[in-house]
C-alpha cells in the first residue's frame, strides 16, 4: 500500500464512522434486554511492554508512512448495558497477532518473525453513545508454545482504571473455530454466538478493505462517569 492509499483508507475510516453514527441512532432498537456478551480469558499475551503508539489505528505507528501488512479492517461497535443503554467513557482495549502470527509481547513472537509496522494493541474511550472505533487487520490463526488458536481479537473494557470485562471476538464461520480449545469452553450456543462476527467488504473500497461490528453487552450496570478524568489501565487480570 502506498502513501496515497493510506490517506484514502483514513478518509474511508472517518466516513464509516459517520455512517455508523446514523445507524446507532435508529429508534426502537432496545425494546428488550440484550444477550450478554460471553466473557473469555485475557490470555498470556497482553502486552508486557506498550508499543510506541497506542491509539485506535493499529496499521500506522506514530507518523510512519509504511502500514502494517494484512487485510485492513474497520472494527467498530458499542459498549452497552443489558437494557441497551450506552456505556460512555468506557476504556476499550484490543490486542491481536500481526500477519505473521506474532503478538506485541516478549514471549509472543512467532519463529517466522513479526511485522514491525503493526501496532498490535490499541485503545479508545467510548463516546456518549457507547461507541468505539479501530482500524486494524483481519485476525489470523497462530500456534505459539505448541498451542493453536483460531483467528481472534482480544477485548478488555475498563472503567475508572479498573478492568471490568474481558473477552475475545472471533470470525463467524471460520473453519478453525471448531478446534479452538478456548472458544469451545463455552458450551451454550447462544453465548458462543455473541463472540462471532462477520467481516464484510467495505462498500466503495478499491483496495479490498473490510468492516466488522462487535457490540459488547455487559452483565452488570456500571455507574456513568460524566468525564474521562482518572482513566488509566489497571493491572491486567488473569481470568
Amino acid at each position: 500500500m502506498n502513501r496515497i492509499e493510506v490517506f484514502q483508507s483514513r478518509r474511508l475510516f472517518l466516513q464509516s464512522m459517520l455512517v455508523g453514527a446514523a445507524a446507532f441512532s435508529a429508534p426502537g432498537v432496545f425494546a428488550q434486554e440484550l444477550v450478554r456478551t460471553a466473557p473469555l480469558t485475557e490470555g498470556p499475551f497482553y502486552p508486557d511492554r506498550m508499543p510506541l503508539d497506542t491509539d485506535n489505528d493499529l496499521l500506522i505507528i506514530n507518523d510512519a508512512i509504511t502500514p502494517a501488512v494484512g487485510e485492513i479492517t474497520y472494527l467498530s461497535g458499542r459498549v452497552l448495558s443489558a437494557s441497551g443503554g450506552p456505556v460512555r467513557n468506557a476504556f476499550v482495549e484490543i490486542w491481536q497477532v500481526d500477519s505473521k502470527s506474532s503478538y506485541h509481547h516478549s514471549r509472543g513472537r512467532n519463529p517466522a518473525g513479526y511485522d514491525p509496522n503493526f501496532q498490535g494493541y490499541g485503545r479508545f474511550l467510548t463516546d456518549s453513545k457507547g461507541r468505539y472505533y479501530f482500524r486494524t487487520i483481519k485476525p489470523v490463526p497462530y500456534s505459539l508454545d505448541n498451542v493453536f488458536r483460531t483467528p481472534h481479537v482480544h477485548f478488555a473494557v475498563s472503567r475508572n482504571g479498573r478492568r471490568i470485562f474481558t473477552t475475545q471476538m472471533l470470525i463467524k464461520g471460520h473453519k478453525d473455530n471448531a478446534r479452538d480449545f478456548v472458544f469451545n469452553r463455552i458450551q451454550d450456543a447462544r453465548a458462543r454466538e455473541t463472540l462471532l462476527v462477520e467481516f464484510k467488504p467495505l462498500q466503495d473500497s478499491k483496495i479490498g478493505e473490510l468492516s466488522a461490528h462487535f457490540d459488547i453487552v455487559l452483565e452488570h450496570a456500571v455507574n456513568e462517569a460524566e468525564n474521562g478524568k482518572g482513566w488509566g489501565i489497571g493491572k491486567p487480570q488473569r481470568l
